[in-house]
């Protein structure tokens, strides 16, 4: 939480300095709106996180209930989240996206933002110096990170990027043990693999769908933020 602290004040006097701007320029206040797109956001990356763990289901995959998981151990692996999600959002979509949009327009610097995310998981993901394995995971996260972007900027707030990012990774790491916390509450009964096309139109679901769906929500949002006049 201290992390995420720093970050908040960073991004005050990067708004302060820069833009003449507060912490009010991030969306941060919550309204009633705001709390439904938090919402809309962790509903739609749940569901679409379940229905691609549902598709291990065509390769013979299962999942069982952790018999030794409890509430404390969700609370906790919840928070862990959270704490996980708000620092990047923070980073990523926070003072720093807000100044460039003002600079570059919305376009630019949402795709800036975008490779930027792409880029830092490289290193939480270890996978520096993999090529093949960079250019996957950077394809993955670029297009997750500009979907976060593109929320943030069409909707002048952090709620409905925070909400995409915490449905799915609540979802992924939580609910089907897919990340670094290990056993979760849902338990791999198997691991097997899925195979050629199959395996193909799983991945691309997988990269893809959840952020069509969320480009059809904000087509009928709040209007854009405006780039600084010249």
């Amino acid at each position: 939480m201290i992390g995420i602290l720093v970050e908040l004040v960073l991004s005050w006097l990067l708004l302060r300095l820069v833009a003449s701007r507060s912490l009010a320029a991030l969306g941060l206040w919550p309204d009633k709106v705001r709390g439904l797109e938090l919402i809309a956001g962790m509903l739609m990356a749940g569901l679409v996180c379940a229905a691609y763990h549902a598709a291990m289901y065509l390769a013979g995959n299962g999942w069982a209930l952790n018999p030794a998981y409890t509430a404390a151990a969700f609370a906790r692996s919840s928070f862990w989240v959270l704490k996980s999600v708000l620092y990047e959002t923070l980073i990523f979509q926070g003072a720093l996206l807000y100044l460039a949009v003002q600079r570059l327009g919305t376009a630019k610097a949402c795709l800036l933002s975008a490779a930027c995310f792409g880029v830092y998981h490289w290193f939480s993901y270890g996978a520096f110096g993999n090529p093949v394995q960079m250019a996957f995971i950077f394809f993955m996260t670029a297009i997750t990170g500009l979907m976060y972007a593109q929320a943030f900027a069409q909707t002048g707030s952090l709620y409905l990027p925070i909400g995409l990012h915490f449905g799915w990774n609540l979802t992924h790491i939580v609910v089907f043990s897919a990340g670094p916390l290990g056993p979760q509450l849902l338990v791999p009964a198997n691991q097997h693999r899925l195979q050629d096309m199959l395996s193909l139109v799983v991945f691309l679901f997988q990269v893809l769908a959840l952020p069509a769906i969320a480009y059809l929500y904000l087509k009928r949002r709040r209007q854009p933020l405006a780039p600084r006049a010249a």
